[in-house]
């Protein structure tokens, strides 16, 4: 991998693709055979083509994951590998199963350190959910095993690995991705030295099996889980002090499965302490010289994690100007930009920025999305704008010093959830740094808002923090909720604009 952030993508293999994938599952799988045959992966596809699923970073295949269809009573029993895949590598799926088989999943070395096998496992958990398997079955070896053969038996072995007392790469990786151990299968790979022969066979349920919906590759994520971090104001040492701890809430974030970050804008103005005797202006154009790093960090992160991050606001000088700009960071290594539009007479007269002119909805993986920085939540139009482009959620990273500026931005908000039937998560900064000027004082009590109507919280809060206080919070956002409003609705603001009388923002094109 060379050092640029890679751009990945999930998809599920095509024919076309075997030759690379024959040539990692060489580089990965030297002690048990290597790839298979061509035949063997041609017929995965034909017969289960939305188990195979691979990562790209842009055409070049770096992660994959095999899997095949079983019955459920007789593979949840003790069985050898040749149960699943025969001598002659003819793989034994069972178009009726109920349940689904993990075979292989596998990760260019260069690669590793990404979680890109917690990224193929989660959509594996994706696919059994929407296709309504039972289950996740799988054989999992125990390549370490070997090592303590003859000081521990092999039920001591995984005993220990599950205590976390041992590391086994499988065993270790299987039980983070929460499956469990349901027995010990002996002679599974007879081969398989570095195991003894020895299997677990794991499982992971799908407590939502029974319900009736699609192929997890058709369907629209509907259910989005929003973090925001209401960030502690504080001195720093230098860049690498700031961003670690940025990434300790982005890696508390992921831990809980959280599809979007959202950081306050100039999260970064502690780094102004880092230089004396500077007047307003040079101290801002100091803290853009570490925004293009800061940029690529998070997206770092963002792929790393598997989150998308909004990254507060920085400072961006370009062609002799100053502006201030939110980054999106998505976690396929995309990366997508936000310039604020109104400028506070502050940022004006202090440190001579100026605003953008485009207003822009961002697609993701988790819905469609829009940045207002902080006064811009105050104007009506540009919540309008982003509304005739769907806007599902608006993300408003702010920096206020008092509680009034605080409950404009607040009312603001919540005026743009209910006017254009979409979630808004609002986040900011608390604390103070007595040695930076302009930026010293903070007040801030971040939330997530939803529409006003009986499809949501009485108050039309979904969750807020505790004033002044560092912490982050969580919201679970139902997308289909949007739709029904949008139909249903006690009033449907969209649906009733008077556009005979104003107008909308969006022209359509002219032939």
């Amino acid at each position: 991998m060379d050092s640029n952030t890679p751009k990945l993508s999930l998809r599920t293999i095509e024919a076309k693709d075997y030759p690379q994938l024959a040539e990692l599952m060489d580089l990965v799988f030297p002690d048990v055979g290597g790839a298979w045959p061509r035949i063997t992966i041609m017929d995965l596809i034909h017969q289960f083509p939305d188990g195979q699923i691979c990562i790209v970073d842009n055409d070049k295949i770096v992660g994959a994951a095999l899997t095949i269809k079983v019955d459920y009573n007789r593979f949840s029993l003790p069985h050898i590998y040749t149960d699943i895949i025969t001598e002659q590598n003819v793989i034994q799926n069972q178009p009726s199963g109920d349940a689904m088989y993990g075979l292989d999943v596998f990760v260019h070395p260069d690669y590793r350190g990404l979680r890109l096998g917690r990224r193929l496992y989660d959509a594996r958990k994706e696919l059994c959910r929407n296709k309504n398997f039972k289950a996740i079955l799988t054989g999992g070896r125990i390549p370490c095993y070997h090592k303590y053969a003859d000081k521990l038996s092999v039920t001591e072995y995984i005993d220990q690995v599950k205590r976390r007392q041992l590391h086994d790469p499988i065993l270790s990786f299987q039980l983070a991705n929460d499956f469990d151990v349901k027995r010990l299968m002996r002679n599974y790979l007879p081969e398989d030295e570095a195991s003894k022969g020895y299997a677990t066979l794991l499982e992971w349920d799908n407590f939502f099996y029974e319900e009736d919906i699609q192929s997890v590759h058709d369907i629209e994520k509907t259910l989005v889980r929003i973090g925001v971090i209401q960030w502690q104001m504080r001195a720093v040492r230098d860049l690498d002090d700031l961003m670690d701890q940025a990434e300790f809430f982005v890696t508390s974030l992921s831990n809980y499965k959280a599809d979007f970050a959202l950081f306050p804008e100039f999260f970064n103005a502690p780094l102004m302490g880092l230089q004396s005797d500077q007047n307003s202006v040079e101290a801002i154009r100091f803290l853009a010289s570490f925004s293009e790093e800061i940029k690529a960090r998070f997206s770092q992160m963002a792929v790393t994690y598997n989150i998308n991050i909004i990254a507060g606001s920085v400072p961006v000088f370009e062609d002799g100007k100053l502006y201030n700009v939110a980054y999106l960071l998505h976690r396929d290594g995309q990366i997508d930009e936000q310039y604020k539009i109104h400028i506070t007479p502050h940022e004006e007269k202090d440190w001579v920025i100026d605003g953008g002119d485009k207003v822009k909805v961002f697609d993701t993986d988790s819905g469609r999305v829009g940045i207002l920085i902080c006064y811009d939540s105050e104007f009506p139009e540009l919540g309008r704008i982003m509304a005739e482009q769907d806007v599902q959620i608006i993300f408003v990273p702010f920096w206020t010093d008092t509680k009034n500026g605080y409950q404009r931005v607040r009312i603001c908000s919540q005026a743009r959830a209910i006017e254009n039937e979409c979630y808004v998560a609002i986040g900011g900064s608390v604390g103070n740094l007595p040695r930076v000027d302009n930026v010293d004082i903070q007040y801030a009590q971040s939330a997530v808002f939803s529409p006003s109507d009986i499809y949501f919280p009485h108050d039309a809060t979904l969750t807020e923090a505790n004033a002044n206080t560092e912490m982050i919070i969580f919201a679970d956002v139902d997308l289909t909720k949007l739709k029904q409003l949008n139909t249903e609705g006690s009033v449907t603001n969209l649906k009733h604009r008077r556009t005979d009388i104003y107008g909308t923002f969006i022209k359509p094109d002219s032939d």
